[in-house]
C-alpha cells in the first residue's frame, strides 16, 4: 500500500491479486450428449421459445432490408438509393448483436442452427437441446419471413424474397467454400468471445460477447453477399427457400446447410484442439514418440 497526496492507493500488484479474486476462471465440465433429463425442465422449453422469438426478429428485420433495398433501386435511374450493401450487412449484424445480448440469459442466444451445431460438437450443450433450439430457430425464421411477404407480398414475390443462391459467375464450389469460411469466421468469433478465460479477464465490459459476434456477421455479409447472398445460417436460409419456394433455390439450398455445418465443425477443431487443447496435442504426439522409440529398441 502506498500515499499519494495523502490518499492511499492500492499497489498495482495488489490490485491485480483483487481483481484475479473477483473473477475466477475455471472451464466448465462438458455436457452430457445424450443427456435427456433436461426435456423435463421448462427452463428447456422456455430457451426454445427464447431462439423462435429471436430468429423471428433476426429474419424479419434482415429480410425486410434486403426487400426494401431491392425495392427501392430497381429502378434504372436509382441504384444508388436505399440502404446498399452495406445496410444489408449491418442490418444482419446489429441485428445479430442486439439479439445475443438480449437472449444469451434465456437460451444462450444461439440463433442459427450452425452455432447450436457447434456448441453440441463442443460439448456445451446436449443433443437433445442443440436438436430443439433447430428446430425452434427454423420455425422463428419461417414465421419471420412469413411476416415479411404479408407486408411486402408484390417486391417479395418479384425481387427474390431474400432467399439464398448462387449468383451468376460463381460456381456451386465456390459458394459452398464462401458458406464454409464464413461460418468458421461466426463460430470462431461465437468461442473466443464466450471463451470462459475472457470472459473472466473482461467480465466488465457486458457488452463483451454480443459486439464482437455482431461485427463478425456484419463483415462475413460484406464479403459473402455478393457470392451468395450470405446464408452462414441454416435457418435463415430456410426461412427464405419456404416462403419463397422456388426451384432453383431449392436446388441449391443444400450450400447452405453443409457449408455452415462443415464451418462450423472446422472452427470447433481450430478453437478447442489448436487454440485450447494444444497440451493435449502435444501429450499425445510426446506418447506416440514414446512409444515408437520404445519399440525401436525391442
Amino acid at each position: 500500500m502506498s500515499t499519494k497526496d495523502g490518499v492511499a492507493t492500492a499497489d498495482d500488484e495488489e490490485v491485480t491479486d483483487i481483481i484475479v479474486q473477483r473473477v475466477p476462471y475455471w472451464d466448465p465440465p462438458a455436457v452430457q450428449p445424450l443427456d435427456t433429463n433436461e426435456l423435463t425442465e421448462w427452463s428447456l422449453y422456455r430457451a426454445m421459445i427464447g431462439e423462435f422469438t429471436a430468429s423471428l426478429i433476426l429474419v424479419y428485420v434482415s429480410i425486410s432490408t434486403v426487400i426494401g433495398y431491392k425495392f427501392q433501386s430497381s429502378g434504372a435511374d436509382e441504384r444508388c438509393t436505399g440502404v446498399g450493401y452495406l445496410g444489408v450487412a449491418w442490418s444482419f449484424g446489429a441485428t445479430v448483436s442486439v439479439l445475443v445480448y438480449s437472449t444469451s440469459g434465456v437460451s444462450g442466444g444461439h440463433i442459427n442452427p450452425a452455432v447450436s451445431f457447434a456448441l453440441f460438437l463442443a460439448g456445451k450443450v446436449s443433443l437433445a437441446r442443440a436438436v430443439l433450439y433447430v428446430v425452434a430457430q427454423c420455425l422463428g425464421a419461417i414465421c419471420g419471413v412469413g411476416i415479411v411477404k404479408g407486408i411486402m407480398k408484390h417486391p417479395f414475390d418479384s425481387l427474390g424474397g431474400g432467399a439464398n443462391s448462387v449468383s451468376e459467375g460463381y460456381s456451386l464450389t465456390a459458394a459452398l467454400g464462401a458458406e464454409t469460411f464464413g461460418t468458421f469466421v461466426l463460430v470462431y468469433t461465437v468461442f473466443s468471445a464466450t471463451d470462459p478465460k475472457r470472459t473472466a479477464r473482461d467480465a466488465f465490459v457486458p457488452l463483451v460477447a454480443a459486439l464482437p459476434i455482431g461485427l463478425a456477421v456484419f463483415v462475413v455479409h460484406l464479403a459473402t453477399i455478393p457470392i451468395t447472398g450470405t446464408g452462414i445460417n441454416p435457418a435463415r436460409s430456410l426461412g427464405a427457400a419456404v416462403l419463397y419456394n422456388q426451384h432453383t433455390t431449392w436446388k441449391q439450398h443444400w450450400i447452405f446447410w453443409v457449408g455452415p455445418f462443415t464451418g462450423a465443425a472446422l472452427a470447433v477443431f481450430y478453437h478447442k484442439i489448436v487454440l485450447r487443447d494444444i497440451a493435449v496435442v502435444k501429450e499425445a504426439l510426446l506418447a506416440l514418440g514414446s512409444f515408437s522409440r520404445s519399440g525401436s529398441t525391442t
